[in-house]
């Protein structure tokens, strides 16, 4: 499918979703319904993981200003729910690959992530306070993510703070020299690319499975997963095979 505002791409068990509308990929209501059909593609393709970054030297500036006026703002908030609904549901790990500033609804992109490899030229936060407003989504997010002190902190102030601040509070797994992102990025990638993606689809799904449940209640609904749909998997077979027979495991994705 061909996209005004996006790029969108397979390769080395990577689909990979590029946010492509200079200067800054700031999101409008028509780039956000693409969004929301890419991500369902992206889905169904048989890689890995899905990685999301920005063409150029943003990831995403947030959501343009002018969707928030009186006649747009409920359309706008109608697509962005959308947007991070069907986020919510990818079964692939999602990384974000943060090649600049993310901010505003960007940085609620990168928030939503399963996986964060940033620049060390990245800027995060969310500005919106400062015009009047506030973020919804990193609203919901944040506190989850961060003790309630922190995470008000960047929602309050709507100052920004950089990646190696955000590496050091746990909202980004590694920080990357700007100079050689695109190779290091690759590289951690690769890490978990060639992993078996039934295997990760079924593990990010336990892990989401927990959440928001006691110890009882939580394990439970794990061990279902693990028992019932895992184990069903040709490459959980595999897996456990070709460690006993000491050989590298052959994934078939299923």
């Amino acid at each position: 499918m061909a996209y005004q505002f996006l790029k969108a791409a397979s390769e080395a068990g990577v689909v990979t979703i590029t946010l492509d509308r200079p200067p800054l990929n700031v999101l409008n209501i028509e780039m956000m319904e693409e969004l929301i059909v890419a991500l369902k593609w992206a889905d169904e393709q048989p890689e890995s993981l899905l990685a999301i970054t920005g063409e150029g030297k943003a990831f995403s500036a947030g959501v343009d200003i002018a969707d928030h006026t009186p006649d747009k703002v409920a359309m706008m908030i109608d697509v962005f729910d959308r947007l991070f609904l069907t986020m919510s549901e990818i079964e692939k790990p999602i990384i974000a690959l943060v090649n600049g500033a993310a901010l505003g609804g960007g940085y609620e992109i990168v928030l939503f992530c399963d996986l964060v490899v940033a620049s060390e030229k990245a800027k995060l936060g969310q500005p919106e306070i400062k015009v009047g407003v506030f973020p919804p989504i990193a609203c919901y997010i944040l506190p989850r993510l961060l003790s309630w002190p922190l995470a008000m902190e960047i929602i309050l102030s709507g100052d920004t703070i950089d990646a190696a601040r955000a590496e050091q509070i746990g909202l980004v797994n590694k920080v990357l020299p700007a100079d050689s992102f695109e190779a290091g990025a690759e590289d951690f990638l690769k890490r978990i690319s060639e992993l078996s993606p039934a295997v990760l689809a079924f593990t990010k799904k336990a892990a989401k499975a927990g959440i928001g449940k006691d110890f009882s209640e939580g394990i439970k609904a794990i061990d279902q997963i693990y028992l019932y749909e895992l184990m069903k998997t040709d490459d959980a077979v595999e897996g456990l095979q070709a460690f006993m027979e000491k050989r590298k495991p052959v994934w078939r994705g299923k």
